[in-house]
């Protein structure tokens, strides 16, 4: 216990020292506000020394609240896993990160946070996804973890937890502790009176265990004593607002208040009285958050069951500085002269700030010798990696001749399900309560769904017809969501994150509508930015949905794609190119590596991560043609010609997606009276516009040869012909490509909410049915007049 206070000291130091050393000491080049929330970080110091230096093991997983970071960094720096180099550059350019993050952090940062609530939620997942290895006797050698996050109170008003704490409940949450630090202040105000009561019930009713850490030792102590009983009633009573008030001003303050409303002469006066002001400042901030021996004792009795626990650990904002308790100690910093005084209570010498032990009163070597024996830290670097899985050459190709991209998605994905190990037991799908209308029930139905224990389908037992039986098993390889795709994109957050979280690859395979991206825009975020692994099957998209209106119809989710960082858009017409892409995107998520980009598109995918796939329930006529090796590159690539334009071309039409048929057909009709019109079929327009950067800034660097793929497409056009590009979503989605050579371009697509109607309607009522089109490139490339065509608006 003295080595732990000794380290709970130096923890706060170091965490504050390296924020000060930010914003007061490192040149400051631009006059940007720094930041780094010392008084947050401060109200979790106590904690987290409890968890990372007794409590942890290496098989536990934690999500540190986000302004915690700076204690996650010095805890990190005293076990050996961060550098001084790091810290001096905290929240600087490639230094210890603002917010823990998996991918920039090098110490070993289990999930990433920053986006309040995200990391909260995928400890739950996270432990939902060890389930599943379990069940099916995956990660042998592994103990069950716990997954543990730490939660600011303020933090609690983020809605996509109490979806996640509906879905943990759905699924039997186990292994699971969430800490709040109940420190009762957020960025703006004072938290509400009774939240705790509200949070106990709202957990309780889930089927959590609740422990409420309020008091600590020297606390208890004094209640048992006398007069001790009207001390507890004053806490308890004391509003948020007055007790964090008093708590900032100090002994004086509370001997005033305390005597005030409690002092009789006798017992209680005599209780206040024995204590100088600075027992009585440190009694009344002894909250249970800020004592280690209750945290070691709720924490170890926590670890003799599996059920999940939440601990409302009371703590003071900005515990041991001279900013404790004050409301506007949030985004507050020390002064210079308030550091000098706490360098001086903590015995830091000017020039040692940064020793590891400096200012503690035990010998160095038995620091040492405790730190190395730490149980968290015990078998080092705690990331894992798991073998590839093979992948086929080639994915099944379904031969109807008409067909939409969402139904050939569910039969290729059913195909591999009747494979017994291999690609198809690694595959895991999950959708929030559209599994049927995406297409995954035959998958579904080969291969069941997940829960720890089986569950029979009561109409298949009851002999009642029906397509679909739903059978619950721990073999079963479907994880059935509600109505929240917030729930879908953490689920596939920790899927994805499987192989380096617990060692067992997985590849996840997520359904959704795709107008509902925007629902978990902030969780696709959040995963990819962690870099996990799945493959994103979004359908239908576009104005599709169309007897349903624009509130079931996608206009931006293509730009999305392009924009998002980590994923890879694709929006192929025809099935054979989809199970191209499917057969790529199993690769490319499991890809790891390092290297130069590759000189056919200048796209670095050794790196690999993850795929999304806009997919339309359309259905198309599909084309009779042999997949070559060289198409196979092209629409991996992003675009290929499905009909080459010739040395007179005065237009090019290019399409993605669903608006196969409009661009076929509207090149007919201008082919009536121009010659050598082009087609271009642009499978990818985020990688053939990556590819494009990429080419570019390799020219900037004096690679003269670079030439990407669109580059090498568009050559061959003439300076002169016009680009129309078209799609069922955003224009801008392709309206890049004349910047490309210099073509003079007009972009087709859908900028406003659809209103309902049929798919020939909406193109129309657009502009990109085969008239519209055809009309766009009469403007954009003018000579003889197409006949028969229409004005479009």
């Amino acid at each position: 216990m003295d080595i732990l206070r000794e380290l709970e000291r130096k923890v706060l130091w170091l965490s504050s020292w390296t924020i000060h050393n930010a914003n007061h000491i490192r040149p400051n080049l631009d006059g940007l506000k720094i930041g780094g929330h010392q008084a947050s970080s401060a109200s979790m110091a106590t904690i987290l020394t409890a968890l990372y230096f007794s409590v942890l093991r290496p098989e536990d997983r934690v999500a540190v609240k986000p302004h915690a970071s700076p204690v996650f960094h010095a805890i990190q720096y005293l076990l050996g896993n961060q550098t001084r180099e790091k810290l001096e550059s905290f929240r600087g350019y490639k230094g210890a990160q603002s917010y823990p993050s998996r991918t920039k952090d090098i110490d070993d940062v289990d999930f990433s946070t920053g986006s309040v609530g995200l990391g909260v939620a995928q400890t739950l997942f996270a432990s939902l996804v060890q389930d599943y290895l379990k069940a099916r006797g995956w990660a042998p050698g592994l103990p069950e973890g716990r997954m543990v996050a730490l939660v600011g109170d303020a933090e609690m008003d983020e809605g996509n937890i109490f979806e996640a704490l509906l879905e943990g409940w759905k699924h039997g949450l186990r292994n699971t502790w969430w800490i709040i630090d109940y420190n009762r202040q957020s960025l703006d105000a004072v938290i509400r009176e009774g939240l705790w009561e509200r949070l106990e019930n709202i957990f309780r009713a889930f089927g959590w265990e609740v422990v409420i850490l309020k008091y600590g030792a020297l606390m208890r102590a004094a209640f048992a004593e006398p007069g001790g009983d009207r001390l507890k009633e004053w806490i308890d009573s004391c509003p948020n607002q007055l007790y964090s008030a008093l708590t900032y001003q100090g002994g004086a303050a509370w001997r005033r208040r305390l005597l005030d409303d409690l002092g009789d002469q006798g017992p209680v006066t005599r209780l206040i009285e024995s204590r100088t002001d600075d027992e009585l400042a440190r009694l009344m901030g002894n909250l249970g958050g800020h004592d280690l021996p209750s945290l070691l004792d709720a924490f170890a009795q926590a670890r003799s069951h599996d059920r999940p626990v939440c601990f409302i650990a009371y703590t003071v904002k900005g515990f041991g500085l001279p900013l404790a308790g004050h409301k506007d100690n949030h985004s507050g910093l020390m002064t210079r002269e308030q550091m000098d005084g706490f360098r001086a209570a903590n015995h830091v010498r000017p020039g040692h700030e940064w020793d590891r032990f400096e200012g503690l009163t035990l010998p160095e070597e038995v620091l040492e010798r405790f730190l190395r024996a730490v149980p968290f830290n015990a078998r080092g670097p705690r990331r894992y990696g798991a073998p590839a899985v093979p992948v086929p050459d080639r994915l099944p190709v379904p031969q109807q001749k008409t067909l939409s991209t969402q139904a050939a998605f569910g039969l290729i994905l059913n195909e591999l399900g009747r494979e017994r190990g291999g690609l198809a037991e690694r595959i895991v799908t999950t959708s929030p309560d559209v599994t049927v209308s995406t297409n995954l029930g035959a998958w579904v139905n080969r291969r069941g769904l997940f829960a720890r224990e089986a569950m029979a389908d009561l109409f298949k037992k009851e002999r009642i017809p029906s397509t679909y039986s739903w059978e619950f098993s721990p073999a079963g390889q479907h994880l059935e969501l509600g109505i929240a795709e917030s729930n879908l994109f953490i689920m596939l957050s920790a899927l994805g994150l499987s192989h380096s979280v617990f060692g067992e690859r997985l590849l996840p395979i997520g359904t959704v509508y795709d107008p509902f991206i925007m629902r978990g825009a902030d969780q696709l975020n959040y995963a990819c930015y962690q870099d996990a692994r799945f493959l994103l099957v979004a359908t239908p998209s576009g104005t599709a949905l169309a007897p349903e209106g624009g509130a079931h119809q996608s206009i931006g989710t293509p730009l999305v794609g392009m924009a998002q960082d980590g994923l890879a858009y694709f929006e192929p017409a025809f099935t054979d190119e989809l199970a191209v892409v499917m057969r790529w995107a199993f690769d490319y998520m499991q890809r790891n590596g390092e290297g130069q980009p590759s000189e056919r598109n200048w796209l670095r995918d050794e790196t690999g991560g993850s795929v999304y796939l806009r997919l339309s329930s359309r259905a198309l006529e599909q084309p009779t043609r042999t997949m070559t090796a060289e198409l196979e590159h092209d629409i991996i690539d992003g675009a290929y010609w499905l009909r080459r334009p010739g040395p007179n071309a005065q237009v090019v039409i290019a399409y993605t997606g669903a608006v196969a048929p409009e661009a076929i057909e509207a090149v007919g009709l201008l082919g009536e009276d121009r010659r050598d019109v082009g087609l271009l079929a642009v499978t990818s327009a985020d990688r053939l516009q990556a590819g494009w950067s990429a080419a570019q800034r390799a020219r900037q660097r004096g690679l003269v040869h670079a030439r990407s793929h669109v580059e090498a497409l568009l050559a061959g056009v003439p300076n002169a012909c016009a680009l129309v590009t078209v799609v069922d979503g955003h224009p801008a989605t392709l309206g890049w490509l004349g910047s490309v050579h210099g073509h003079r371009t007009r972009a087709l697509g859908v900028e406003h909410f659809g209103q309902t109607g049929t798919i020939a309607d909406l193109y129309r009522h657009y502009g990109i049915d085969a008239q519209g089109i055809a009309a766009a490139a009469e403007a954009a490339s003018p000579g003889r007049p197409v006949r028969h065509l229409r004005t479009v608006s």
